[in-house]
Formats: C-alpha cells, structure tokens, sequence
C-alpha cells in the first residue's frame, strides 16, 4: 500500500532542519550543509553527483531506501530554487542540472503557475497553485502503488504533518549547533498529532529517527 513519507531530513541538536538565508550561493541555508553532512560521503549520494565509490554502511542503507520506491515526489516552491515571487522567465529548472535525481513525477507547490517541466531520465516538475491536499492527490494519481516522498523544505514538511498526511517521518540528528535557521516542529504537538518514535538507529554520522502516525 502506498505511504506518503519525509526521509533523510538531518535535525540539529537545536532542532533546525534548514540554515537561515537561503540563496544561489547557499542553497541549504548558511550551515545548512552541516545537516546534510551524513549524506554526503554515502555510496548512494556519490552514485548521484559526485566521483568516487563512495561509502557503504547505515548511514548509506537509509540513504539508499530514501531513494527508492517512489512513484511521485513532493516539494516546496523553496526546494525548487531561490527565485521568489513571480516567474521572471522560464531558464531556472532547479538546483540539479539536466537530470534530477527523482525521475518519476514531481509536484511543485508555489502560488505562481508555470508549466511542466520535462527533464531528463523522467522527471517532470508539475507547479501545483491549490494548496497540499491538490498536490497530494496529484501525486497519489500519478504514484499508484508506491510511495509519495515529501522531499521538504521544513515549511512544506509542517503543512503535511499538521494535516497529518504523513505516514512515516526519517531524521537524522546530527551532533552540530546551527544557533539559527527553520525549525522543523515549530507550532507542532507531535503526539498530539498522533506521532509516536517507533525506531533508533546509530550511524556513522547521525542517529536515525523513525517517527510514524499511530493514531
């Protein structure tokens, strides 16, 4: 049956999930790669973008299951690029190049429509304007039976689980400071909301965190 999931999201020891002052020249936020820094070294993140074998291990088991199963992603405006506001033109197609690493289905939420974006290895980005429940239903069309992944930022993570959308939540907590930056839990009551921590794994460079939906 198909879940809709958040993974791989790295959490400070002060609870931030994104660095402040996102930009071109920062894409994570300032510190934000620190967060990500787990990630990184992984034989699943090299295979994507870097040179190298890359690491093999826990850290690279969950960055690996993150990757795959997933019928459709979902994404906010900010996780798609730095440009706010309207579309000034139609040059910017994200942060990835010419081929994203989700190739399958990717709904974008923003308030500005834009048409689809066809990318290669079968990415397509599809601009959603009418809100979470659109774009999940969107994307639940297009995934059929496998999983939806919530790909971020920490404000679209927030909307989805305070809808209580989400089944299952992966963090990696990482052993840094940011000092400032996007809460991931700001304004939410986790058990409230039905959120029970079922599992605790140490990795090589973060404890992974499953936190699902039980009531």
């Amino acid at each position: 049956m198909s879940k809709v999931v958040v993974q791989c999201v790295g959490v400070s020891l002060d609870g931030y999930s994104a660095g402040p002052d996102q930009s071109l020249e920062n894409p994570l936020g300032v510190g934000g790669p620190e967060l990500m820094e787990w990630f990184f070294p992984t034989k699943t993140f090299i295979e994507m973008y870097g040179d190298g074998p890359g690491e093999t291990g826990i850290d690279n088991d969950f960055a690996a299951a993150s990757m795959s199963g997933k019928g459709a992603w979902i994404l906010g405006r900010n996780m798609f690029g730095p440009v706010r506001g309207p579309w000034p033109d139609d040059n910017w197609k994200g942060w990835w190049g010419d081929e994203p690493s989700y190739h399958v289905p990717t709904f974008v939420l923003t308030h500005y429509a834009r048409d689809p974006i066809e990318m290669k290895g079968g990415t397509t980005f599809y601009f959603v304007t009418d809100g979470i429940e659109s774009a999940l239903t969107q994307a639940k069309a297009a995934a059929g039976d496998r999983d939806i992944r919530i790909g971020g930022g920490p404000e679209t993570i927030r909307q989805y689980l305070k809808a209580g959308l989400v089944d299952e939540l992966h963090l990696v907590q990482r052993p840094v400071i940011l000092g400032s930056g996007e809460s991931l839990f700001e304004g939410l009551n986790m058990r409230e909301l039905g959120y029970n921590v079922t599992r605790t794994v140490p990795g090589e460079r973060g404890v992974h965190v499953i936190i699902n939906k039980t009531a």
